[in-house]
């Protein structure tokens, strides 16, 4: 369980707050709006009525006793700017900030910024592997070139094991788990049997992928 202290309770916020409080984790809430505030109260171990740019105020929740410091400010760089260098002026462990922009993550970055997310990047870029490959079910970024994906056990492959198929070799592509009816086997070895109705999670670069899967 870690302890989180959100800035902003824009739609990010909300969203990140409530997968936090679904996952265990202890959220302290802070936002200018009085309206936002209260409408994250069941889901939050405590909140505040607050400016993140005042440093008196940030000093007053004690930012080095988190884990970490969310800054999740949209509408105004400069805010989220200062919040970010003073979270880190006063001691914050790490900071993750919103971004609108690449120049916004490279201001973020060099002014206290341990992580930057881009949510409407990082989501157009998912969106464009996912929806223009064909039999891709999913697909977690790594880096650049390499990622995890979701697809479905080729029909030809059915009936034969890991060692058989052999992509490994073949492509360089790593069989990390495979899911049937929902349930996940990670006990994977090269006597593993695949068949057609189930899904891989698969590790390797998007041009293998293709190759392999012809996604």
């Amino acid at each position: 369980m870690k302890s989180v202290l959100l800035i902003g309770l824009n739609n990010f916020g909300v969203l990140l707050t409530k997968k936090l409080h679904e996952l265990g984790h202890e959220v302290m809430a802070v936002d200018m709006n009085e309206e936002r505030v209260n409408a994250v109260l069941p889901m939050v171990t405590d909140a505040q009525i607050g400016d993140g740019t005042n440093e008196a105020f940030l000093k007053s929740l004690g930012v080095n006793n988190f884990d970490m410091c969310v800054v999740a400010i949209t509408g105004n760089f400069q805010n989220s700017l200062e919040t970010t260098s003073l979270l880190k002026e006063l001691g914050a462990k790490f900071v993750i900030s919103l971004a609108d922009r690449d120049v916004q993550s490279k201001f973020l970055l060099r002014n206290g910024a341990d992580e930057v997310i881009n949510p409407e990047k990082q989501m157009a870029e998912w969106a464009a592997i996912r929806y223009a490959s064909d039999h891709l079910l999913d697909y977690v970024k790594l880096d650049e070139e390499h990622g995890i994906y979701e697809v479905p056990v080729p029909e030809e492959w059915g009936g034969k094991t890991v060692g058989q198929i052999d992509i490994r070799k073949k492509y360089g592509i790593n069989i990390m788990a495979v899911k049937n009816d929902g349930k996940m086997n990670l006990s994977i070895s090269p006597d593993t049997v695949l068949d057609a109705g189930n899904t891989l999670l698969v590790l390797g670069d998007i041009r293998s992928m293709q190759r392999c899967f012809k996604i």
